[in-house]
């Protein structure tokens, strides 16, 4: 934070008044499941973005991005839209003042260490760390459901991208030493605590994608194809019985598959919350390699680089289970480790990985953290 407030003090002349951050998040399980109704466990993660901020008493917001050495400045009462990287700040405000809030405008910088594209959520922070900002210029009292919703819906209707709700409300809702089972149907949620005995270990594949290029809407658009032919409004409305006594219904065979995978997903959620709440990370194991083996087969998201990732994961000692994490396409997996052998793990995966494809894996540990605040300089 030092750094940051340094460089608000060096770029404005003048001290910023506050700070206010929004994390990433690793999905544990329940992919691509959100925009189907369903069910979700991601946890927040140490990886942030954090914007220093003195409120204005105008419409104006100048917004220094200091990884990319840009300046963006807008006028809330004249948005339109652009191809750069402040088009997530301008949909929040966008949201924000179709939702009737009433905003001022601020001076602010902002920084972050969540990678992008790797399918840890970096927009989602970003999108929660402008609310945050705006809540703080303008005033107004923060729900953190309210504010996710609104940042969801900057995604979707100003940046293009048909997300779900749950990277939006992992990085506005999640608590410390918790997982955040979520329902996205009715938005409710619990925080399960993490076992103590296992590590999350992240798993940076090297390899991108891009969502709006991507085939992410095209999925969405085949589960949408599946859950009319199932006469349901999501596909979380089916059981795996109704599905197996109805799968002759669903006429695209691709949106067969998308739908199996949706379907058996959901289960494994909730397989893995009752495995954490009785500790019992062979089981969890078990369900992460199961969800990796259908987001592979038919939801076919993954890519050579995720494959090799997890199947080097699976062949470490002290492995419970692994799979990709996230939208796909690129981006990271997710494994689940003992504690006590986690660093031996993070080192042999990567070499493992290497050997497999000749690239390098970032390897870290992650800690379920907080979700969005605000503090004061």
């Amino acid at each position: 934070m030092t750094n940051l407030i340094e460089s608000y003090t060096a770029y404005f002349n003048a001290k910023p008044q506050f700070i206010a951050r929004a994390p990433g998040r690793v999905n544990l399980i329940g992919e691509h499941t959100d925009y189907n109704g369903g069910f979700v466990l991601p946890m927040a993660i140490e990886q942030e973005v954090s914007i220093a901020l003195v409120p204005r008493l105008d419409s104006t917001v100048r917004l220094f991005s200091l990884d990319l050495d840009l300046i963006a400045q807008f006028e809330l009462g004249a948005l339109l839209h652009g191809d750069g990287w402040d088009e997530y700040p301008k949909g929040v405000a966008d949201e924000l003042l179709k939702a009737g809030f009433r905003l001022n405008g601020f001076d602010g910088v902002i920084t972050g260490n969540v990678p992008r594209g790797a399918g840890l959520s970096s927009s989602a922070a970003v999108e929660l760390a402008v609310a945050r900002a705006f809540c703080a210029s303008s005033n107004f009292e923060w729900d953190a459901v309210q504010m996710a919703t609104i940042c969801q819906k900057a995604e979707n209707h100003w940046v293009g991208v048909q997300c779900g709700i749950m990277d939006q409300m992992a990085s506005a809702a999640s608590r410390k030493n918790n997982a955040l089972f979520l329902d996205c149907k009715t938005l409710a949620i619990q925080n399960i605590p993490m076992p103590a005995n296992i590590a999350v270990v992240v798993m940076d594949t090297s390899t991108r994608r891009g969502l709006v290029a991507s085939a992410y809407n095209e999925r969405r658009r085949q589960c949408e194809e599946s859950a009319r032919d199932l006469n349901v409004e999501f596909l979380r409305d089916v059981s795996w019985l109704d599905f197996q006594n109805n799968i002759g219904k669903i006429k695209n065979p691709d949106a067969l598959k998308r739908a199996r995978h949706i379907i058996s997903e959901n289960e494994r959620v909730l397989n893995t919350v009752d495995a954490m709440r009785s500790n019992d990370p062979f089981r969890m194991g078990k369900l992460f390699n199961e969800s990796h083996i259908s987001l592979r087969d038919d939801f076919e998201v993954t890519n050579d680089a995720l494959n090799q990732i997890v199947e080097s994961a699976w062949e470490q000692d002290g492995c419970f289970g692994a799979r990709m994490t996230g939208a796909g396409f690129g981006g990271c997996a997710v494994a689940l480790v003992e504690k006590e052998k986690a660093r031996a793990f993070a080192q042999a995966v990567g070499a493992a990985y290497k050997h497999r494809c000749g690239l390098e894996a970032l390897v870290y540990l992650s800690k379920a953290s907080d979700g969005a605040s605000i503090s004061k300089c």
